[in-house]
Order: structure tokens, then C-alpha cells, then sequence
């Protein structure tokens, strides 16, 4: 029989699932009996068989969730009797063992660790959530001491628990839907250099940062672009940097799978400056596509990129060496060239398939 596992975390799902998401639940299926607790996407079904979906809010989405989810997962618990729960987040780790106790419950509660947890307060979104900071640091730190199993993705993420007196019973990444980024062979570098930015425009991934090193980039290679794909908070910044220097930039505000890869086709480097990451997946997406990347040494980057070696990293907030590197990099063909060499070998060791992810959960649980 297989085992009952409820998965809660504040992931958006579109139903029916987008097929970048679909292959993971249904390898997910054949292990586990599985029920989700997260959030609808706009125009999504409210649920299924499997999936409990909460729908977005006008207003105060997010606290409304949070004052809801022990309640909502206590339901679950009720109804479907899980033998273990998976969290996304030591917050809802934090909510899962509330469930626990207000029904009885001897479910497992798995604390799955993707990046450090002060970020969502401190460097994402509305500044008002700076406010909940250190309240936040207490409720993460109970539940990761009290979780009865802690996953963590990278090294980085490994040491954020072990900090707090806990060894993560096991070290895996999260399941990325790679086939995109390898079902061909990497394009040759553009023959006019292209630095790309892709992620959320929030300040963890440090976007004033990164356009306050293109205007010392712009004259210094008067024929490069940055490309910045994604949207958030900090969209201002990046109209800014678009107003003052509209040859040299380019804003994408979202772009399928299939789209990122022809971005990073056609880039000469990705450009990651943040100041705290966890498992960057776009970094494993850039190495796919034989890109080598210039990024900070924060979070779980340097866990995947070696300094001169797949990569240039600078110190956090460092803006005129972050600035001196993309220059490198756009300026020295050779270098771009050596730097996406070795980033294509190493992405053979973040790949996984759904089964082999799916199996790795099963025997956590």
C-alpha cells in the first residue's frame, strides 16, 4: 500500500496542470497517495481529487492564507489521514505542527528547506512585512527544531539548519523540469554580447544592484545589451534603467520555458547579482544551455558556480565588481566561451527525472 502524504506550500497550481508540473506529481502518484494543500492561479479550477487549492484574495491574500492554513491543513488531516506531511517552507512546517496537535494527529511532519527563511520578510515584497522579521525568525527556527525530518536542497541550505542544532536527514534537489534546456544541443555564443537577468524583480535578487552596475557596464561596452526577464516589487527600477538606457536594455516582463531557452541561446552570460539564494534553478537552466554565469557569493550560488572556473563571482552589493565582471565576460569571447564549456559539464549532476525524484521523496517520507 502505498503511503498517504499531504504536500502545503503557497505554490500557485493551474488545473488542469501546466505539463512543466504535471510529470513531477504524477511520478509523485505512482510512489505515494498524494493530497496538496496551495493556491490557485488565476482562471484555475478551485480543486480536485488531489489537489486543495485556496483562491487568490483581493485583499490581504497572503496574511488571510497564513491565519488559515492550520485550520485548512487540520481539515486535511481529518479527512485524509496522512501518514506524513511535506512542507514547503518551515512556515507552513510551523502550521502543519499546529494541525498536528489540534487533531492528534501522528503524522510526520517533513520540513523541506529550499532557501533561507528570513528572505520572504526581509527582501521580498511590501516593506511592511520587514515588520514580522524577527517574529518570523522565532516561528521558522521552532519549526525546523521541531519538524520531525529536515530536507535541504544545496550545502548552503544544509548549513542554514544545522546553525540551529539540527542535521538535515537528507540533501537533494528540488525537481526541475529540464527537458527544454536539453533536448538540443547549446546554441554558439551571440556574435553581439547579451547579459541576461532572469528571476523575480525583488530585492533579495538585488535588481537595483544590478542596474546600478549596467550604467557603469554601458559605456564601457557600448554594444552590449542586458535582457531582464520577470516582474515583482521592483519594477521601477528596471523602467528606470529602460528610460535612461533604451539601446542597451531589454525588458521581458514573463516568458514560457521554450522562450528562456532561446533567451539563453542568444545571451552571452547570465548575470545572477542576488543577496541570498537558495537552489537557483536558472543557474542549472544556464548551464544546460552551455551559459556561464557572473554572480555573487551568496546563498546557494556558490554551491554551484566556482569562481574562474563555470563562472565570475563577486561580494554581495558590490557593484563596480560586479560591473567589472560582466565587462569581462561580454569583452573576452574566449572567456565567455571557456566559462560556458565547463558550465555544460556541470549540469549533468543537478539533472534528475520525475521517477528518481518521486523515489528520493518516498524514502524521506
Amino acid at each position: 500500500m502505498k503511503p498517504r502524504v499531504l504536500f502545503v506550500g503557497r505554490t500557485r497550481y493551474r488545473l488542469p496542470l501546466d505539463p512543466a508540473v504535471a510529470p513531477k506529481w504524477e511520478a509523485l502518484g505512482r510512489e505515494l497517495d498524494v493530497r496538496v494543500v496551495g493556491t490557485a492561479a488565476p482562471d484555475s479550477a478551485p480543486g480536485d481529487g488531489t489537489f486543495r487549492l485556496v483562491p487568490r484574495r483581493r485583499v490581504l491574500d497572503g496574511p488571510r492564507f497564513w491565519a488559515g492554513l492550520p485550520v485548512r491543513v487540520a481539515r486535511e488531516i481529518r479527512g485524509f489521514r496522512p501518514e506524513a506531511i511535506v512542507t514547503q517552507t518551515a512556515y507552513e512546517a510551523a502550521a502543519a505542527l499546529a494541525a498536528r496537535r489540534l487533531t492528534r494527529s501522528d503524522a510526520r511532519v517533513v520540513l523541506e528547506v529550499h532557501g533561507d527563511w528570513r528572505t520572504s520578510t526581509r527582501l521580498y515584497g511590501s516593506p511592511a512585512r520587514r515588520a514580522l522579521g524577527g517574529l518570523g525568525d522565532r516561528i521558522a527556527a521552532w519549526a525546523v527544531r521541531r519538524a520531525d525530518v529536515v530536507r535541504t536542497v544545496s550545502p548552503f541550505t544544509s548549513s542554514l539548519v544545522r546553525e540551529l542544532g539540527v542535521e538535515p536527514a537528507a540533501t537533494f534537489p528540488a525537481y526541475m523540469h529540464l527537458e527544454p534546456f536539453v533536448e538540443r544541443p547549446p546554441a554558439p555564443l551571440p556574435e553581439q554580447p547579451v547579459a541576461l537577468f532572469v528571476g523575480v524583480l525583488e530585492a533579495y535578487k538585488n535588481v537595483d544592484g544590478l542596474a546600478a552596475a549596467w550604467r557603469l557596464v554601458a559605456p564601457r561596452a557600448p554594444d552590449a545589451t542586458l535582457r531582464i526577464v520577470g516582474r515583482g516589487t521592483r519594477t521601477d527600477v528596471v523602467e528606470s534603467l529602460v528610460h535612461d538606457l533604451p539601446a542597451q536594455t531589454r525588458w521581458d516582463k514573463r516568458l514560457s520555458a521554450d522562450e528562456v531557452v532561446r533567451a539563453l541561446d542568444d545571451a552571452t552570460v547570465l548575470v545572477l547579482p542576488s543577496r541570498s539564494e537558495g537552489m537557483g534553478r536558472v543557474l542549472v537552466e544556464a548551464f544546460c544551455r552551455g551559459r556561464g554565469v557572473v554572480g555573487t557569493r551568496a546563498g546557494s550560488i556558490p554551491d554551484l558556480v566556482e569562481d574562474g572556473v563555470n563562472g565570475l563571482l563577486v561580494e554581495p552589493g558590490d557593484e563596480a565588481a560586479l560591473a567589472d565582471a560582466i565587462v569581462r565576460v561580454l569583452t573576452e569571447p574566449g572567456l565567455a566561451e571557456r566559462l560556458g564549456e565547463a558550465a555544460r559539464e556541470r549540469a549533468a549532476s543537478w539533472l534528475q527525472t520525475p521517477d528518481e525524484y518521486a523515489a528520493r521523496v518516498r524514502a524521506l517520507v
